[in-house]
């Protein structure tokens, strides 16, 4: 497979491919050789095995999972939006400059897309959705806030 895998191609996984995965998303620090030694694979399987999976674009990045409460950031919101038609472009390019939104999806039904933001207040969240609002793009919101997150990790393979 020379270059990049074109976005219709599914790389093949197999068993050890899964397993790599699913311990790389409960700890991406694993050092390899004990990655190796812990799914009875060589490091260099290991090593060749996630460079496949990288190049194929099922690895996309390696995270950090973040207690936001702990930095400060007390006020978690999720925020539904109406987007003007023909318009969702400056919503998406608007929304990436935004530091205090962690995640946006463009999704179905009554709203367009559905965005959550973690805020240090609700005040500071009050002057970002009275700000947000005003873009001419944005025709309707609707702001729940979220009191307790009940599970948030990414999903094993």
């Amino acid at each position: 497979m020379a270059g990049k895998m074109n976005k219709d191609e599914r790389l093949k996984i197999d068993a050890h491919d899964v397993a790599i995965i699913n311990e790389l998303i409960e700890n991406p620090k694993t050092p390899l050789r004990e990655l190796g030694k812990k799914l009875r694979i060589s490091f260099v399987t290991a090593l060749n095995r996630i460079k496949r999976l990288e190049k194929g674009g099922i690895i996309r990045q390696y995270t950090t999972k973040v207690d936001y409460e702990k930095l400060g950031y007390g006020t978690h919101a999720l925020i539904q939006v109406r987007i003007s038609k023909g318009r969702f472009g400056e919503f998406s390019k608007m929304i990436l400059k935004e530091p205090s939104i962690y995640a946006a999806y463009d999704i179905t039904g009554e709203f367009d897309s559905a965005i959550i933001g973690h805020f240090k207040s609700t005040q500071s969240m009050d002057k970002f959705l009275k700000r947000f609002q005003s873009y001419d793009f944005v025709e309707r919101t609707y702001t729940a806030l979220i009191l307790h997150t009940i599970k948030e990790n990414p999903m094993a393979v």
